[in-house]
């Protein structure tokens, strides 16, 4: 399971390292300045939750605690339809796809980010051999 969560976090930063150059050098002569903050929004976020999956890697290799699968999995679920449905939803003027429907994707996203964080903390607090 490590080697995925590593795996996992590499390939999320890299993905937003390559995201963030797209939305600086070529997204901001097709889209608005908001769609282009939002698109930006998506691109910290997974920036954030890929080095939060290499720090989740490395504990899971440390003490191999069932509860970092889970919030692997919270992460990288969460990461995917927060990110992913801005991205989409940002570059409609580009695409011309209809993706209203994505709307509510990004929040439930969000919400499961959050329950990794709150995931974690709640074990961290737990065990007090850490």
């Amino acid at each position: 399971m490590t080697r995925k969560i590593l795996i996992t976090g590499v390939l999320l930063a890299a993905v937003a390292v390559m995201l963030g150059a797209l939305g600086a050098h070529s997204l901001e002569k097709h889209l608005s300045a908001d769609s282009l903050l939002s698109f930006k929004t998506g691109v910290r976020y997974q920036m954030y939750h890929g080095l939060a999956l290499l720090f989740l890697g490395l504990l899971n290799r440390m003490y191999d605690h069932k509860i970092f699968n889970t919030v692997y999995w919270l992460f990288t679920i969460g990461t995917l339809f927060f990110s992913l449905s801005i991205y989409l939803l940002t570059t409609r003027p580009i695409t011309h796809l209809e993706l209203g429907f994505l709307g509510p994707i990004t929040p439930i996203g969000g919400i499961l980010l959050i329950s990794g964080w709150l995931t974690l903390l709640f074990t961290f607090i737990k065990r007090s051999d850490w």
